[in-house]
């Protein structure tokens, strides 16, 4: 058992986990959840014991082999293959011993154990993982150095799962992974025979490889039983139950205080109203489950633009001399929802730069509507935003000539108001670095988004917000992501990016998934039901978004006449300040006009709430 006692840690003079403690069971597989920043990392490295606690302990069985990925990726002429078997230590000290010792005794004690230890498997077993993971056997035999930093974090993963350590430690597996290699890395855990504790806010890997949920908040942790949907409706429950205790709690407060009110000052009841007075001053309040109001995404509408936006016709794009992808015909349209599917390496990046014109095609055409306006989102973006600056710097800057409102307007859009529109970027966390960069290529309201892999650093909750946020943008979305929650929910079409080319997926993601797996191609019934489901989820958008514009417009007719209102109420009870051209009606032209006014303005915020109300179902 692996066991948390009341463990402290404080970082830079701020408590990070306050008395946290947890009891997780042999063999248990666990999801490490909770926001960005509250500290689930810090958790990892006390249990493998990077951070010593300023209080409490952790314990677990002697001997139990630790398994957690450094924060450098391995490197050198090495090849990952070679780096992989290497990871095994035991069976490489043993390996070697075999071939030198001299002792029959020691030799068969040896051999037994290699035999025990499965060693005579291991290159086939090692090059299974390292296939999974993304590595052919051509690219499983170059040295490492000719690999990128993420390829290299593969490598660090595929030795961590191959050595099978008794506590297998992964914070964010995924972040380096495609679709592709994430369902390998899901199935191959759901096996897993020891301890597994894995950061993650994979919501589907969360829901099939785990089953309990530790949830760190406020310093805290606690154990759900289940996945993640188990744990989201668990958690509904208590905060059902913590609002009924306060409105309990707070009906009981009013009576008490009325009680002492009433007969502080009378004699005869003096003592029990401050027997009350005391219960007041001990009555300790119930503390309702945290929520982040900053948590938002809301991306600014385009102007309309006819259709299409952008078309490929034999189009083919590359490097240099050298095409990456062939013969590419393609038409987007401004309520497209698209994702690009298929192993990284094959061109989805490509294809999206070609899109963003960040690429010329090298043969073929692509035509693009001259006013259209394309915000590109990547990891780069991330990690060059300045960290010595502020989110308010850096919109000022991409902003030039902007009005300081329309600035901050455009970061109060993804929950940079107040204090965090001036925090050093260096202090945010990656999720909040990924909301500013979505925030700067959002700042022209562009017709076309193109994101790719923005859910890396995102927890949960901000990537449930994006995908809302998504649903109720009006412009394309072309996205690439392995988070397939985020693709099924926001996806109308599917491309797959294979072989050096693009092509229409006729099947849903589910029928993706069964491909991947080698489950076969998906039926010709399915791909028609795939296909009427995602008109059916586009019809759905569509109709939000209608609601939504009637709503805006709903919202800005109510204004207007509460405008008009008001100066009517000032030419009717102070004229002086009212325009000249009502100050000289009479009054009772004033009344009358008031009454029309304030019918009307009831109704369009009647209206108004209808078509929010309705909105917020629909989305």
């Amino acid at each position: 058992m692996l066991s948390i006692s009341g463990i402290t840690v404080r970082l830079g003079g701020r408590t990070i986990l306050d008395r946290a403690s947890a009891a997780i069971p042999p063999g248990s597989s666990v999801g490490l959840i909770g926001r960005n920043g509250a500290g689930k990392s810090t958790l990892m490295k006390a249990i493998i014991g990077q951070i010593e606690p300023d209080g409490g302990s952790i314990d677990m069985p002697k001997r139990t082999r630790l398994g957690y990925i450094a924060q450098e990726a391995p490197s050198g002429t090495s090849t990952p293959f070679e780096t992989v078997l290497s990871a095994d230590t035991e069976r490489a000290a043993l390996m070697a011993e075999a071939e030198s010792c001299e002792d029959p005794d020691r030799l068969g004690h040896v051999y037994e154990r290699l035999i025990a230890i499965d060693a005579y498997t291991a290159e086939s077993r090692a090059a299974r993982i390292l296939l999974g993971l993304g590595f052919d056997e051509e690219m499983q035999a170059r040295p490492l150095d000719s690999y990128s930093g993420g390829w290299k974090m593969r490598v660090a993963l595929a030795s961590l799962l191959f050595s099978g350590p008794d506590l297998l430690l992964l914070d964010e597996p995924s972040n380096h992974l495609d679709l592709e290699a994430t369902l390998w890395l899901e199935n191959f855990l759901k096996s897993y025979p020891g301890t597994l504790v894995v950061i993650s806010h994979e919501r589907d890997l969360l829901n099939n490889v785990v089953d309990t949920i530790l949830h760190l908040e406020g310093g805290k942790v606690t154990l759900y039983s289940g996945g993640y949907d188990s744990f989201e409706r668990q958690r509904a429950e208590r905060a059902a139950q913590i609002a009924a205790a306060q409105a309990a709690q707070d009906a009981q407060r009013a009576r008490l205080q009325d009680y002492v009110a009433r007969n502080s000052a009378r004699a005869s009841t003096a003592k029990q109203a401050q027997s009350r007075a005391k219960m007041l001053a001990k009555m300790q309040p119930i503390a309702a489950l945290a929520e982040d109001p900053s948590l938002s995404f809301d991306f600014p509408s385009p102007s309309e633009l006819r259709p299409p936006l952008i078309t490929l016709d034999m189009a083919s794009v590359g490097y240099g001399d050298t095409p990456i992808l062939r013969r590419l015909n393609l038409r987007i349209d401004p309520d497209d929802r698209i994702a690009l599917l298929g192993r990284n390496g094959n061109g989805k990046t490509t294809l999206a730069r070609l899109l963003a014109a960040q690429l010329a095609p090298m043969e073929g055409e692509m035509h693009a509507t001259g006013k259209m306006k394309v915000g590109y989102f990547t990891q780069y973006q991330v990690e060059e935003l300045h960290g010595d600056e502020t989110p308010l710097q850096h919109m000022m800057r991409a902003m030039s000539g902007a009005t300081p409102g329309a600035v901050r307007a455009q970061l109060g859009r993804f929950g940079f108001s107040g204090d965090k529109a001036t925090t050093l970027v260096g202090k945010l966390s990656g999720g909040e670095r990924a909301r500013l960069a979505l925030a700067l290529i959002t700042r022209d309201a562009p017709h076309l988004l193109i994101l790719d892999e923005p859910t890396n650093h995102l927890d949960v909750d901000s990537r449930e917000a994006l995908v809302q946020a998504l649903n109720g943008y009006d412009g394309a979305v072309i996205i690439v992501s392995h988070d397939r929650h985020m693709v099924e929910l926001t996806a109308d079409r599917l491309v797959l990016v294979d072989g050096g080319a693009a092509t229409e997926f006729t099947g849903s993601i589910d029928d993706y998934i069964d491909f991947v797996l080698g489950r076969g191609q998906p039926s010709e019934a399915k791909s028609k039901g795939a296909k009427q489901d995602r008109k059916a989820a586009a019809k759905d958008r569509e109709d939000a978004r209608a609601l939504k514009k009637a709503a805006a417009e709903a919202e800005a007719e109510s204004a207007r006449l509460a405008e008009q209102c008001s100066a009517l109420d000032r030419a009717m009870f102070d004229p002086k300040s009212a325009p000249p051209e009502l100050a000289e009606l009479p009054m009772s032209e004033l009344s009358r006009r008031r009454a029309k006014l304030a019918a009307a303005l009831e109704e369009a915020e009647a209206r108004w709430l209808e078509m929010s109300e309705r909105f917020e179902q629909a989305a």
